[in-house]
């Protein structure tokens, strides 16, 4: 079997352990290989607009907001921008700050007939540190995976 077959495999069998309603679940040097070897694969950051300016941005990604910033309301057109953005064929890994975001719009996305799923684990920032910052234990960025700021 090919790279890309395993590594899709081990995601899936993540989401049948943690009993995930989508397919599956990668962690973030996993989500950034899948994304070279699957054409069309797509990475949704479902992050806010300011963390994206301020904290960092992924190239390439498409960007849609699962909550507005600064009310924290949840984005009420959010399906119909990923309509827009993206194929529902596609392969599509969501990520947030620290996989909490990604998963609800994993299963959002899911549940609207998108059957190629994957929630990105650590997010962005990684997990909190024994001082309660994030950024410095797992995450796409302590990863050392492309981010531009």
């Amino acid at each position: 079997m090919g790279k890309l077959t395993d590594l899709l495999n081990l995601a899936r069998t993540r989401a049948r352990e943690l009993k995930l309603p989508y397919a599956g679940a990668l962690t973030p040097k996993e989500a950034h290989e899948i994304w070279q070897l699957a054409p069309g694969a797509k990475i949704v950051d479902v992050r806010t607009r300011a963390e994206w300016d301020w904290v960092g941005r992924i190239p390439g990604a498409e960007e849609i907001e699962w909550l507005h910033y600064p009310t924290n309301q949840p984005n009420s057109h959010f399906l119909a921008q990923l309509k827009q953005q993206v194929d529902p064929e596609a392969l599509v890994m969501f990520i947030c700050r620290s996989g909490a975001r990604s998963h609800n719009a994993a299963c959002l996305a899911s549940q609207a007939g998108y059957s190629e799923c994957y929630n990105v684990l650590e997010g962005f920032e990684g997990d909190k540190d024994a001082h309660g910052q994030r950024g410095k234990t797992g995450g796409w960025r302590h990863s050392g995976l492309p981010w531009i700021s």
